[in-house]
């Protein structure tokens, strides 16, 4: 398993303080997006004004207008602290271009931040991962694999199926998807922010490992994007001959 940080207390470490608000991305959104929205809207914002965003915000109403055009507006919307600024964006998202659908919600979810910043008059944290969460939750994709690669049973599938998600109930960890193959099982599920991965995770692990000690102590987690079985195969491959 990947020695993850908690994400929790890494905020605290930083501000000084456990914040009394943050943000979570809900939507699954590419990372990469995310990362050339982010530094586009940096630059846009540098370009062009205000009153320049408000005046054309009404390109995104006209079906005719460059998709480019869009994005400059949709972004530099982003960093305007006005309730019409907000309502602009929101109304386009209920029926945003196709391909602006992730930039669009994107955009959102940056003018609600700063909205709030300056209605609550406290900074506001925003954290974004590829596969997004739900309140204060984060998603991760866990994969569990099965000691010597053996072939996972029926009977150890169905006390992976039980035991990790109920042991996991302890930390409010919602189970969305299980899935397995072969000497693999994989969950995408929900833990809020405030419990380390590490140690959530292998308690989940040492709890099947009661009826028969079949599943290795470590296990790949991200919260990047969900994994194929081949890609998972190639990653543990590639590590076994990296080790």
């Amino acid at each position: 398993m990947e020695d993850y940080e908690n994400l929790y207390d890494k905020i605290k470490e930083i501000f000084g303080v456990i914040p009394g608000n943050f943000n979570i991305l809900e939507d699954t959104i590419d990372v990469d997006l995310q990362m050339e929205y982010f530094e586009y809207s940096k630059k846009i914002a540098s370009e062009f004004d205000e009153r320049w965003a408000l005046e054309q915000a009404t390109v995104l109403e006209d079906p005719k207008s460059p998709r480019g055009r869009k994005k400059q507006v949709l972004a530099r919307l982003a960093t305007v602290s006005k309730v019409t600024a907000y309502r602009t964006i929101e109304s386009y998202l209920e029926n945003p271009d196709p391909e602006l659908k992730d930039w669009s919600t994107l955009a959102l979810q940056e003018s609600r931040m700063n909205l709030e910043s300056v209605l609550l008059e406290e900074n506001q944290i925003f954290i974004s991962t590829g596969l997004g969460g739900k309140d204060k939750k984060l998603r991760y994709f866990v994969v569990l694999i099965a000691r010597n690669r053996e072939v996972l049973n029926d009977i150890q599938l169905r006390i992976i199926n039980s035991e990790f998600p109920e042991t996991l109930k302890k930390y409010d960890a919602e189970t969305e998807e299980f899935s397995s193959s072969g000497y693999l099982a994989t969950f995408l599920l929900l833990l809020p922010i405030q419990y380390p991965v590490k140690k959530v995770f292998a308690e989940g692990i040492n709890e099947c490992n009661q009826y028969g000690d079949f599943l290795r102590e470590d296990c790949i987690v991200t919260n990047v994007k969900k994994l194929s079985f081949p890609e998972i195969e190639d990653f543990i491959e590639r590590k076994n001959n990296n080790n």
